[in-house]
């Protein structure tokens, strides 16, 4: 595989710091093999340990959350809508994060069991569209006020989420409307996958071969083409993300410290 683009813009931390002074992320996926890719890799080198949970294979959710820095809900094959009792929890447990104004991401399913946490309907596009593959965001005055956002982002879905009420609409797209959303200071949505790495594409595109052929879907070949032009900026953005989601570090002895 090619090089990450932007992975040399995050210095790696001292590898003799003990991992047990670090405060935790955590960080809910919903597949046995399922990573938190690049985002999971910036998350470590900015000082934090990563706790995984898989509750559809199983895994418990935490009671407490007051152990953790700040909540990551990921994507999936999964719904929103779906009647798991483990996709009632996450919903559950976003609420609970919500409740603590603790920082909370959710991408693509993570950002849809916000929505429904939030009260806001999840569902398939009107005309059965999906967006598999690179196409436009455009930020929304405010979201232009908060970072600069990349032309394309990477998706991999065929449901969205309206606008909650009492959300802030960061972005943009002309399948989707609603791209990105934030609620209250430090809560979160995104409909597209910054965390995807070139092999994750991979992987993706293979297994997910004939959800390619959906309506909407790009084929294969332009992923990959889509990686070329526009991934550098996505890097860009997501470094920039986290800087200002976050908002600090963890020095070598446990201490949170300011980045800017």
């Amino acid at each position: 595989m090619d090089r990450e683009p932007c992975e040399e813009n995050t210095p790696d931390l001292d590898p003799e710091w003990n991992g047990e002074a670090r405060r935790r992320i955590l960080v809910i996926l919903h597949q046995a093999h399922s990573v938190p890719g690049r985002l999971g890799e910036r998350l470590e080198r900015r000082g934090f340990a990563l706790e995984a949970r898989r509750p559809a294979v199983g895994d418990p959710l935490p009671s407490d959350l007051s152990a953790y820095a700040g909540l990551v809900v990921f994507g999936g094959p999964q719904s929103a809508n779906d009647p798991h009792d483990y996709i009632r929890d996450e919903i559950d447990l976003v609420g609970r994060a919500l409740s603590r104004d603790m920082p909370l991401l959710g991408i693509c399913l993570g950002a849809q069991l916000m929505a429904r946490q939030l009260g806001a309907r999840v569902g398939r596009h009107r005309d059965g569209l999906c967006e598999r593959g690179y196409y436009p965001v455009r930020p929304t005055e405010l979201g232009k006020d908060l970072l600069p956002w990349p032309s394309h982002v990477y998706h991999w879905h065929a449901e969205g989420f309206d606008l909650p009420e009492g959300a802030d609409l960061l972005a943009q797209g002309d399948v989707f409307p609603n791209q990105a959303f934030r609620y209250g200071r430090n809560a979160f949505a995104l409909q597209f996958h910054p965390e995807v790495t070139q092999e994750m594409m991979c992987r993706w595109t293979k297994v997910g071969a004939e959800r390619l052929t959906h309506p909407g879907a790009q084929p294969a070949q332009a992923h990959f083409e889509g990686w070329s032009r526009y991934d550098p900026a996505v890097c860009r953005w997501l470094d920039d993300f986290l800087d200002s989601w976050l908002g600090l570090t963890v020095d070598r002895r446990g201490k949170a410290m300011g980045l800017r």
